[in-house]
């Protein structure tokens, strides 16, 4: 009765979606107040309903309910219970559950803090978000339903989850991924919807930016869980491997990032309306894109989750679809965006869109390396493979590129700008930057490299002039320090850490990517090894038993000058149900370097394969990406985006009602 009661719960879903892209959009054409007022409950009831399945699907897997073949094909009645919640989206069916339910959450916040907006921009927005549902309910309920029955068969046991997912990246990794993947259909939304009216001014970039911003944090957040996810699971070694999967999460997240600066400029100054109307429908699109990698059968990977040409058809057309009509309205109405204001040659606005092609630049780059393969292949025209060689040389410049206009567009004026101002600024920057790049390298002490040198100097570039321009603004304060800095608003600290937290990304990667040490050693009980000043000591084995795996533990002592660092333990593991073997790697993590050490294979005169890693400034490539979000939330907390909590929460039981709170 459980999977039949989240079934309906589907179809009602699927029904109040049809409502909701249907009725208010017929409303907003037809200037009827009444019917642009449903759009609000049945965000909310979409919601609802989704938010039930959900819940009841994870119930099924709680209590062992094999008769649901989704249930019974990725769990089991060993798997621990945190285990069991996170299959919920473990698998296709359920991953597109978990999506499903994010945009119905974000409908439902659209919903909630839009009562600010004009009626008619709320109802258009809220319908465009509706189509969007139509489009992935039906994807859900006709070709990918969790709730199918396996009856009158079905395993006693269940079978299991994959072993590479029986980890806690798997809890917060799609969450966080999803919403920033899917948030992005909001500036969507904005988008079309500023096109189907005709408005597409600075209040219309102000109502889309922090719902754009908040979406980029939670996939930076997302991509930066992954990253760290396959780094410690997968046993390589590596943090980034160019893998099509991962390079459909890094499209949208680059092209979101033009996004949101081209939102800035078309805020504050009236211009870039048409490219910004082109990065939203681009960036979502990517995001669909992504989808329909990941679901299509088109590529392997270990993070795809369908091999459904069935499936993967039904996406492809949602695709054609969204972008086709989006791209036709936008030449309808592309004589709307014309721009408001002019600037000349110098000025910020010409700095931000030097960044936006450079960032489209990258984007492109990583979309052609991405999907040549399937091109080639599907054009008959032979097997090609383009991995990390040709994504290093082609990307990384471009990455540096971007590093020296991110330094200066902030420092620049709107409008125009006289560069002897600047001159000065440049300078004291270089200079720092240099300084601080050579005592880096001297500090680390693991020989030049001009390619690290010039990267850490970009970096110290990036960092250097955000905190001069700070102190500046700070000191010109006449009332003191404190006043100045409470002069600054959030939305230019929260650049300013963004700025910073891209830098220490930057640094961390040329570092490990340059620097780090590999081992691969044959090691007996007693072997020693030596990697820089790490001693390392393969102290043996011995078995121990998991709750639903047996697993061999190794065990390496890391001394340092003869000072205890750490006793690592690494694991290969051997899982009841699906006999799959895993490595569990054990890793040593600290601020300047990882000490990474992963357990091969037994060797036939009882020694044991062992790989020993030093990952120097691993943390740092992480680290950058969570103080990126951070600074992202802190610009969508400006006070210029903030609604007022009490007209929001009494506004909740209007909505509800039916009733039209403009």
């Amino acid at each position: 009765m459980i999977p039949e009661i989240g079934h309906f719960a589907i179809v009602m879903t699927l029904i109040l979606a049809t409502v909701q892209a249907v009725v208010p959009l017929a409303g907003a054409t037809m200037g009827n107040e009444r019917w642009m007022a449903v759009a609000r409950p049945a965000a909310y009831g979409q919601f609802s309903f989704l938010f039930v399945a959900f819940v009841l699907l994870a119930y099924s897997f709680v209590v062992n309910d094999f008769t649901v073949s989704y249930v019974a094909n990725h769990s089991n009645t060993l798997l621990p219970i945190g285990y069991k919640i996170s299959a919920v989206w473990g698998g296709h069916e359920g991953s597109l559950l978990l999506w499903s339910l994010v945009l119905s959450g974000w409908t439902a916040a659209v919903a909630l803090w839009s009562h600010h907006l004009p009626t008619i921009v709320s109802s258009r927005v809220l319908g465009v978000m509706g189509l969007i549902s139509i489009g992935f309910n039906a994807f859900l309920l006709f070709t990918s339903n969790p709730f199918d029955r396996l009856l009158p068969d079905f395993p006693p046991d269940g079978g299991d989850l994959n072993p590479l997912l029986q980890d806690p990246g798997l809890i917060v990794h799609p969450p966080m991924l999803y919403m920033g993947y899917v948030g992005f259909s909001v500036a969507f939304a904005f988008a079309i919807a500023g096109l189907l009216g005709g408005r597409l001014d600075s209040a219309w970039a102000r109502w889309s930016r922090p719902w754009t911003t908040v979406a980029w944090c939670f996939l930076t957040l997302g991509i930066a869980l992954g990253s760290w996810w396959a780094y410690y699971e997968l046993g390589w070694g590596g943090w980034w491997f160019w893998d099509p999967v991962e390079n459909a999460s890094f499209m949208p997240w680059l092209a979101g990032t033009a996004l949101m600066h081209s939102l800035a400029v078309t805020e504050k100054r009236g211009v870039f309306k048409a490219w910004t109307v082109l990065l939203a429908i681009l960036t979502f699109s990517l995001s669909l894109l992504g989808t329909f990698l990941v679901r299509s059968g088109v590529l392997t990977s270990v993070h795809a989750f369908a091999a459904d040409p069935t499936r993967g058809f039904f996406v492809l057309v949602f695709l054609l679809l969204v972008v086709g009509s989006s791209l036709l309205l936008f030449a309808i109405r592309g004589q709307s965006l014309k721009s408001e204001s002019h600037y000349d040659l110098f000025s910020r606005e010409v700095f931000l869109l030097v960044n936006n092609i450079i960032l489209i630049c990258a984007t492109g780059v990583v979309l052609v390396g991405t999907l040549s393969p399937i091109l080639f292949d599907v054009l008959e025209l032979g097997k090609i493979s383009v991995g990390e060689p040709f994504f290093n040389t082609t990307f990384a410049p471009i990455a540096l590129v971007l590093m020296v206009f991110t330094a200066i567009g902030p420092l620049v004026n709107w409008k125009r700008h006289n560069f002897s101002v600047l001159r000065s600024s440049l300078l004291q920057a270089l200079v720092i930057s240099v300084v601080a790049a050579a005592i880096a390298l001297w500090t680390f002490d693991a020989g030049w490299n001009w390619l690290v040198f010039v990267t850490l100097l970009l970096c110290a570039w990036v960092v250097s002039h955000s905190l001069l321009d700070v102190w500046k603004k700070i000191a010109s304060a006449k009332a003191g320090v404190w006043a100045g800095i409470k002069r600054l608003s959030l939305s230019y600290r929260g650049m300013v850490i963004a700025h910073i937290g891209i830098a220490i990304t930057v640094a961390g990667i040329a570092m490990t990517s340059n620097y780090d040490v590999e081992r691969d050693v044959r090691m007996h009980a007693g072997d020693e090894v030596d990697i820089g000043p790490y001693h390392f000591v393969f102290e043996g084995v011995k078995e121990v038993e998991g709750p639903n795996y047996f697993a061999t533990r190794g065990f390496v002592s890391v001394t340092k000058e003869g000072d205890p660092v750490a006793l690592l333990t690494p694991e290969k593991r051997r899982y009841h149900v699906r006999r799959d073997v895993m490595t569990e790697a054990a890793i040593d993590a600290g601020f300047s370097r990882d000490l990474y050490v992963a357990l091969g294979e037994p060797l036939d005169d009882g020694s044991w394969a062992v790989r020993i890693y030093f990952k120097p400034f691993m943390r740092w490539v992480w680290g950058g990406g969570v103080v990126m979000a951070i600074g992202g939330f802190i610009a969508m907390s400006d006070r210029r985006y903030r609604i007022k909590v009490r007209q929001k929460v009494s506004n909740v039981a209007t909505g509800l009602m039916g009733g039209n709170a403009a």
